[in-house]
């Protein structure tokens, strides 16, 4: 981005609402603390209206500061796309796309995807950044990343919804599992064996533990891990593992694994969804990238979820 397109007073609003804390925005601007402060009292002095809560920990934004820290992103970021495109006029530069996602996709459907996309727009710059589903949400929300992909369960403020899916938590088993025969796993059923799951801050994870909770069931998870495919090289023959569809279609095509829905609605309330900054225009070459990812997304969705082997 290009915060000298901005005021002083503008830019740094912008850096004490990413840190969360006047030293430390200072220290990134290498400025004294006390020359932040004066800025931030001049610009609420200005709008008439306070942009952060001060408290002993640091400060948050209040929804004037919201709104403003929106739109000033939103405007980096078109800046940003112009500059893209006169530099490419001149020969200097390539467009590019910054995409976000959590683990799952990384490995399988995002390689496919990016590879898919380079081959139809070779010039195109493509740079991805895998994390957390919070960390997704806040590179969107902070301008550094264009478009951002993961499971989610309630909406989220400021950021747009692109395209949404079912993603139901799928039980992932080994083709001559007992319960792959069947059309749906029990949760009672599933509980009995040794199961595979995220921690608790993957969704997946956190729709299990509501599902038991509500059904006085207990389990005791036989390997934890925010990454899926850690995981998914130690799935045995009666071991069960928590997923989506998205991160086991090459499994399933495969025919190493079986993937069965469970019969819990709760299990079923989860959604993927490609997400960007909301009011944001995206540039041409995102949009398309967008386009691709969805019909790539709904391509994988019609396919079935694997055969049980004979018995």
């Amino acid at each position: 981005m290009h915060p000298l397109l901005l005021s002083m007073p503008m830019r740094y609003f912008l850096e004490v609402a990413q840190a969360g804390s006047v030293n430390q925005a200072a220290a990134r601007l290498f400025v004294a603390a006390s020359a932040v402060s004066r800025q931030l009292a001049k610009l609420e002095d200005a709008l008439g209206t306070p942009l952060f809560e001060r408290h002993r920990q640091g400060m948050d934004l209040t929804p004037a500061g919201h709104r403003l820290a929106a739109h000033l992103r939103n405007t980096l970021l078109d800046a940003d796309h112009v500059l893209q495109e006169v530099r490419s006029l001149g020969g200097q530069a390539s467009a590019r796309v910054r995409v976000c996602c959590t683990e799952g996709f990384a490995s399988g459907f995002m390689q496919e995807l990016m590879r898919e996309f380079q081959a139809a727009e070779p010039a195109a710059g493509l740079e991805l950044h895998v994390g957390s589903p919070e960390e997704v949400s806040q590179r969107i929300l902070r301008g550094e990343s264009d478009i951002g992909l993961k499971y989610v369960v309630a909406p989220e403020a400021g950021l747009r919804v692109e395209h949404a899916a079912p993603a139901p938590v799928l039980a992932v088993m080994r083709p001559r599992h007992p319960l792959a025969r069947g059309r749906s796993v029990r949760l009672a059923q599933a509980v009995q064996y040794p199961l595979l799951v995220g921690n608790p801050g993957v969704t997946a994870r956190q729709l299990l533990d509501l599902a038991c909770n509500a059904q006085g069931l207990q389990y005791q998870p036989l390997f934890v891990s925010n990454f899926s495919t850690v995981m998914l090289p130690l799935l045995r023959e009666r071991d069960i593992m928590l997923s989506g569809q998205l991160t086991v279609a090459g499994l399933i095509e495969a025919g190493a694994v079986v993937a069965r829905p469970f019969d819990e609605p709760m299990l079923q309330l989860r959604r993927l969804q490609a997400l960007s900054l909301q009011g944001r225009t995206l540039p041409p070459l995102v949009r398309a990238f967008v386009n691709r990812m969805v019909d790539s997304v709904n391509a994988l969705g019609r396919r079935k979820l694997g055969r049980a082997a004979s018995a």
